[in-house]
């Protein structure tokens, strides 16, 4: 299987989405104390958002380890989902949740494209 321009232009703007929404999350995250502002929330927002910037720049520059930063970056959005559906049933959460399985999809096939 091999990768076409287009499903990795797709992965780079659903890794820039994630990115974004992971980090505004944070901050509201932050801004509502309690559940939403625990270490490990933090840290799985944290570790999307710098997941998603790292894939993108290795598709942007078409490294040969693309597809291996584009499998892990899949389970840190698969677990960062899993989280945000945890922490609240809110729409900030559900939007940051959502962004999070679409990235991870779409990671997971450009690491099997490779």
């Amino acid at each position: 299987m091999s990768q076409t321009p287009d499903a990795m232009q797709k992965c780079i703007a659903d890794c820039t989405q994630c990115h974004q929404i992971c980090t505004s999350t944070l901050l509201y995250c932050l801004q509502q104390g309690g559940k939403h502002a625990e270490a490990g929330h933090i840290r799985a927002l944290l570790d999307c958002a710098e997941s998603c910037e790292r894939s993108v720049h290795f598709m942007l520059r078409k490294s040969s380890f693309h597809s291996k930063t584009c499998a892990l970056c899949a389970e840190i959005c698969t677990t960062c989902a899993e989280n945000c559906e945890a922490v609240g049933d809110d729409q900030q959460m559900a939007e940051c949740a959502r962004s999070c399985r679409i990235c991870a999809e779409s990671c997971l096939q450009m690491s099997r494209a490779a």
